[in-house]
């Protein structure tokens, strides 16, 4: 039995304290994940921490026919459309982005190297803004989050082969996006 699972049991025995070390072991990673999506930091805790208090009210229905933090990511992923459905966005991925400071450090390279990497981070930001909701996640999740085709399909609940023809799409449709 993994980890996360040893974890699951001793919360539903009523360890609460065992909830609490899932929460630090994947909040980061699902905030990361999240202010991709929703596209502002404080739209991104606010999905988080909704994603947390479901998984743990929800934890008896977790079935365990995926991954812990999957199960959460979808959990995170349907709060997000819902709320998105019921507000527009009010900062675009650029300005969510650069208020958090998650531009890639650039010490070391001359002006010039640097100037030209914060245009490249700029063109995709950019194109990535430009890319519908849908191919904008599926590149998330695999190139920012690294899930593989698996774990994609089961968290957007899709087919193998779809997953793999609409990341196909996504790529050359930002790509188009990035030399427009």
């Amino acid at each position: 039995m993994n980890n996360d699972c040893r974890l699951i049991d001793e919360t539903l025995a009523g360890d609460t304290g065992a909830f609490g070390k899932l929460v630090q072991k994947y909040q980061n990673r699902l905030y990361n994940t999240m202010l991709h999506i929703a596209g502002s930091p404080e739209e991104a805790e606010d999905v988080v921490q909704d994603a947390f208090v479901q998984a743990y009210v929800k934890l008896r229905s977790f079935a365990r026919a995926s991954t812990f933090y999957t199960w959460l990511y979808r959990i995170a992923f349907n709060i997000s459309v819902s709320r998105r459905r019921r507000k527009r966005p009010m900062l675009s991925i650029d300005a969510g982005r650069e208020s958090a400071g998650m531009e890639p450090a650039l010490d070391g390279d001359t002006a010039e190297e640097q100037l030209d990497r914060k245009e490249s981070i700029h063109r995709v930001h950019l194109a990535l803004a430009a890319l519908d909701k849908a191919n904008r996640t599926i590149l998330v999740l695999r190139e920012i989050d690294g899930l593989s085709y698996d774990e994609i399909g089961s968290i957007l609940d899709l087919p193998l082969g779809t997953v793999r023809s609409r990341l196909h799409r996504a790529r050359l449709q930002l790509r188009q996006k990035i030399e427009e």
